[in-house]
């Protein structure tokens, strides 16, 4: 069973509370943790809100926590 509505949301907004998070690095989580804690939907939302960046690579969902002006992709 999914956590209620309101356990998803702090879950997604501890994420963003790590201090890699706080710094403008980078935070993942697993896919298979997101589907149980919480939602990619909310995720997303979550990521979009703050200005940030979502990658699915393999497993892992990857937030880049920094704002597009600073982001560059090469190659």
């Amino acid at each position: 069973m999914k956590p209620s509505k309101g356990a998803q949301t702090r879950w997604i907004k501890r994420i963003f509370s790590a201090n890699s998070a706080q710094h403008g690095r980078i935070v993942y989580r697993g896919v298979d943790q997101v589907r149980q804690w919480a939602s990619l939907k909310e995720l997303r939302a979550e990521v979009q809100e703050r200005g940030f960046h979502l990658l699915q690579i393999g497993d892992l969902y990857v937030i880049v926590c920094q704002s597009p002006a600073n982001i560059k992709v090469i190659g």
